[in-house]
């Protein structure tokens, strides 16, 4: 990866690398396993690091993008994968390229005229394009779809990997099938690795970004195999050491990555929010009838999405969306087709709801911390259709279930399929600069919406009015 030159002849700063491991959790990579990784060890014993605080809500869309315009999920006008389209009953829309109207990073570095690459980062499909190379991410349907840009990209794709298709995700990583899910995020990642490899062998970037998904992956298919605290967690299991030696694996391609990069360059590695251990679901939509919000003309025999149920509409003040952190709405008289809350009740509604809440318990009785966050009080701005109330159940130790017909306010199997861990609300950074390297510093206070603002100010680049980062101090 050698130095380009911008549009006015003059060669950029530096040059910069961002390593993303989606989910990357600092208490593993800073503490548990840093002695077994050599490459992240090594920036952080030369450069600074510390953890990273997520966006609200701590999930891969909207925090990507967040990280790579600096624009919080209000601005973002996104505040997951799925959102309201609009004020009706009628589901969701999935948030993807299309949906980010904030330019990212790559864009604002090549209407600068310098050289990028992107590679895998959520949030990228459909592709555009850039001055350099992209590879779109998991919301890509499938490798028949266009998946880069520039399109003839796809067919050199094809002739470095192995396997007959390039893997744009893990197929059905929620399942019971162990052995092949471990081998296709196995198999993904060193697809990914060899094309960023690929590129930087015989291209010209002043920045260059890939994100792995495999840590993710590995995380929600075998975080119970790997710790004790996890309520399902067998002692001596065959999966007990899966999650380690996949961090051992990534940082073995990353270290081969920046052998490519040079030693020049400035490395960026970081997660859009960690991982732990996810000890059951708390069933907001049964919770909600319990108490009276919601009302079905019928309740279903067995556990069914919301959205295949009937809805007394005339009576339901509020529902609710499942996820690692849940979504409620309410039924707002003018806002929703058939509403019932006055506008003028809105805020006391809400308000009487949260209080509810806050009384909330676990399956044996004990409180469960429940932070129900209001939208406008979190983000400098509110635009498209934001969830009324963004809600953490046991500060994300227990997960939203959607689905009704469970009988219960609590469960431990998800409704989406086996999955062992939640979100965390900090991820990793870790960042190591030749030009002005740290003593392995821990850093403090850092957000994700400090990452644009940074690198923004050492390629010498006007930082964007409405950013909510700052340049990080070191």
């Amino acid at each position: 990866m050698t130095t380009s030159q911008s549009n006015d002849g003059e060669r950029s700063p530096r040059r910069i690398i961002v390593v993303g491991l989606d989910c990357a959790a600092p208490e593993l990579v800073f503490e548990a396993w840093r002695d077994d990784l050599p490459t992240l060890g090594r920036l952080m014993r030369e450069g600074v690091w510390g953890r990273l605080e997520s966006t609200i809500p701590a999930i891969t869309v909207p925090a990507w993008s967040a990280m790579m315009t600096g624009k919080d999920p209000g601005q973002l006008g996104f505040y997951g994968f799925r959102n309201r389209k609009d004020h009706s009953y009628d589901g969701l829309a999935m948030a993807n390229a299309r949906s980010v109207r904030q330019p990212r990073l790559w864009h604002v570095l090549s209407d600068a005229g310098l050289r990028v690459g992107a590679i895998g980062v959520p949030q990228t499909y459909p592709v555009a394009p850039v001055n350099g190379h992209m590879v779109s991410c998991f919301l890509t349907p499938n490798a028949r779809s266009e998946f880069t840009y520039p399109p003839e990209l796809k067919a050199e794709i094809s002739g470095w990997i192995d396997g007959d298709e390039f893997l744009v995700d893990v197929p059905n990583f929620r399942s019971d099938d162990k052995d092949r899910i471990l081998a296709d995020i196995y198999r993904m990642a060193d697809q990914h690795f060899t094309v960023c490899e690929r590129l930087l062998e015989r291209e010209q970037y002043d920045f260059f970004m890939t994100v792995d998904m495999g840590v993710d992956r590995i995380h929600h298919a075998f975080w119970k195999y790997m710790d004790p605290k996890h309520p399902k967690h067998e002692p001596g299991n065959r999966f007990q050491s899966a999650i380690h030696d996949y961090y051992v694996h990534i940082d073995r391609r990353v270290g081969r990555l920046l052998e490519l990069a040079g030693e020049d360059v400035t490395t960026f590695v970081v997660s859009d929010h960690g991982a732990k251990a996810m000890l059951g679901g708390i069933c907001i939509n049964e919770w909600l009838i319990e108490h009276g919000w919601l009302v079905l003309e019928e309740t279903p025999e067995k556990p069914t999405p919301l959205e295949r149920c009937k809805v007394d509409w005339s009576r339901t003040k509020a529902w609710g969306e499942g996820g690692y952190y849940g979504r409620l709405f309410f039924n707002v008289a003018g806002r929703e087709p058939e509403g019932v809350i006055a506008p003028e009740d809105y805020e006391a509604e809400r308000s009487r709801l949260v209080a509810e809440l806050s009384e909330l318990t676990d399956h044996e009785g004990k409180p469960l911390r429940v932070d129900a966050y209001k939208p406008e009080e979190v983000y400098a701005e509110v635009t498209n259709v934001a969830p009324d109330l963004i809600l953490y159940f046991g500060e994300l130790d227990w997960r939203s279930v959607g689905s009704v017909g469970i009988g219960s306010v609590w469960t431990f199997e998800n409704d989406t399929g086996p999955d062992d861990a939640n979100h965390a609300q900090h991820g990793i950074f870790i960042l190591h600069d030749p030009s002005a390297p740290g003593g392995g510093e821990e850093l403090e206070g850092l957000r994700l919406y400090d990452v644009t603002p940074t690198i923004l100010s050492m390629l010498d680049l006007p930082v964007p009015e409405g950013i909510r980062g700052e340049v990080i101090a070191r």
